[in-house]
């Protein structure tokens, strides 16, 4: 599918957007993030955040600002609920850095390509984000930017890693409709974080936690964000009131 004039200008911005932090330059949007803790000896990570045209299932709605249309989407992925670590949430693909990896990119890419079979041949990188440090599971997160220019079939690779893998219309991920807050509340204090409910072929999908942090940031930077009830609580699974 060629892409439209607006998909043309949203990766133009994802451009601009890595150009500036290359740069040093200060971006807004990611607050929460970069006031979470330095963590000494954290380990490398990587998250490759894939933008493209969908080629299938286009967004529910028309997006009013002009670099978003229904054919903009990003890659997602349903983690097995049979994992110790963060069972079903939705991610990016992603994962440690391992020794043979050059870079956080090529680990982004490996990453990727072991989870959802991506030929990454048709992945032009864009740059990356600043690296989020992770307190809970020690690692340093570097978000690696992308551009889809030429789509390939995606599918879970790895049952005992992956539930499903799913291409986002991104309209449907601002649509306000679909955003609220996940309350998490333990002896440390109470968490408020965005969250985004939205339609998949296997039905709704709740992302939230880090993964929803990095798109609520993004979408700021962007200015893609629409206003949303922020004081809406969607609970997590097996959550009680």
């Amino acid at each position: 599918m060629t892409p439209s004039a607006p998909s043309r200008a949203a990766r133009a911005q994802l451009v601009q957007l890595v150009e500036s932090v290359a740069s040093g330059a200060i971006q807004p949007g990611f607050e929460t993030l970069r006031s979470m803790p330095a963590v000494p000896g954290a380990r490398p990570a990587a998250v490759l955040i894939l933008f493209g045209v969908l080629d299938d299932v286009p967004a529910d709605r028309e997006y009013s600002a002009g670099a978003v249309s229904r054919d903009l989407d990003v890659l997602l992925l349903s983690r097995a609920e049979t994992l110790r670590a963060h069972p079903g949430q939705v991610a990016f693909p992603g994962g440690r850095v391992d020794p043979g990896d050059a870079d956080a990119v090529a680990a982004s890419l490996r990453e990727a390509w072991e989870e959802t079979g991506l030929d990454v041949a048709g992945v032009e990188v864009l740059g990356t984000l600043e690296p989020i440090p992770l307190e809970h599971s020690q690692h340093l997160v570097t978000p690696v930017l992308a551009w889809w220019r030429r789509p390939s079939p995606v599918r879970v690779v790895d049952e005992a890693e992956s539930a499903d893998v799913f291409r986002a219309p991104v309209a449907d991920l601002l649509d306000p409709a679909h955003r609220g807050i996940t309350v998490i509340r333990s002896e440390r204090g109470e968490f408020r974080g965005p969250a985004f409910l939205i339609p998949t072929a296997r039905g709704d999908r709740l992302v939230w936690g880090f993964t929803a942090m990095i798109l609520d940031g993004l979408f700021s930077r962007l200015g893609w964000n629409e206003p949303w009830d922020e004081d809406r609580v969607i609970r997590l699974p097996g959550q009680n009131e």
